[in-house]
């Protein structure tokens, strides 16, 4: 895709685990400026559109980020994203308005502005790992991709996992890696992380996710029942290991998906 430096593939495939196994999905690197050309110009000003409109909203949020911008790396992607690509084809003509979208399953993609504030939030670096809970369509992942090194995210829902696996090699996303589990124990073998996102809300914030957050790291994660008040969440720790927690605005997400027992 260009301008976003996604990793290139090569001959690798991106990769989805699935019960412990790993599916590999194709077996060559896909090709370049997926979609094409004249779909991508379609959507440049719809985009822009989203763009100045995240920024409207970022002016309006001075307590969540402490009077500052946007970090200009998160608009940059998201400007450059192609987010008609993560939606169902019925609802494409929807894709750049700020708000969510229903994508299947009782699931939706996320609010540009809630995705581009909790991007933010991470305040990651290019040497970064940063872990993922709710894969969804894979567009917060696709977000992550050309600010981190790896992105782990993990799916509970196998058939969205794998569409969003096969949607992110599609485009060239090659530093992220799926995994479709319960997502509130985390993915230990690919932490630990600098940054964790949880794009579902908890009742609580999950202790194994604390666990395998590096010292200096960053999560973010909305808190509260379906039918409550949730209020999106960071929770830092320090060289230390020292948690600290910021109440940073109310949202509404649907509910963290748990396993069966």
């Amino acid at each position: 895709m260009p301008g976003l430096r996604p990793s290139p593939l090569g001959r690798r495939a991106l990769r989805a685990a699935v019960g412990g196994a790993l599916l590999l999905l194709g077996l060559a690197a896909p090709p370049a400026g997926t979609p094409g050309a004249g779909e991508e110009d379609a959507y440049a000003g719809p985009r822009a559109r989203m763009v100045q409109v995240i920024e409207g909203h970022a002016r309006s949020a001075g307590a969540a980020l402490d009077g500052l911008p946007l970090d200009p790396r998160v608009l940059t992607v998201m400007g450059r994203l192609p987010r008609h690509a993560f939606v169902p084809e019925s609802l494409r003509s929807y894709a750049y308005d700020d708000r969510p979208l229903a994508i299947g399953f009782g699931q939706t993609i996320s609010q540009p502005f809630i995705v581009a504030l909790m991007t933010h939030l991470l305040g990651l670096a290019p040497g970064n790992t940063v872990l993922e809970v709710g894969t969804g369509s894979g567009y917060q992942a696709a977000v992550l991709g050309p600010l981190a090194r790896r992105v782990c995210t993990i799916e509970i829902i196998p058939d969205l996992g794998r569409q969003a696996a096969e949607r992110l090699f599609r485009l060239g996303f090659g530093n992220v890696e799926i995994r479709v589990g319960d997502g509130y124990h985390g993915w230990p073998e690919c932490g630990p992380f600098d940054g964790i996102v949880v794009t579902a809300a908890s009742s609580h914030v999950p202790p194994p996710l604390i666990a395998q957050l590096r010292p200096g790291g960053r999560m973010v994660i909305p808190v509260g029942g379906p039918f409550a008040i949730q209020q999106l969440m960071l929770v830092m720790k320090d060289a230390e290991g020292r948690i600290t927690t910021r109440q940073l605005l109310p949202v509404a997400f649907v509910p963290l998906t748990r396993e069966k027992t």
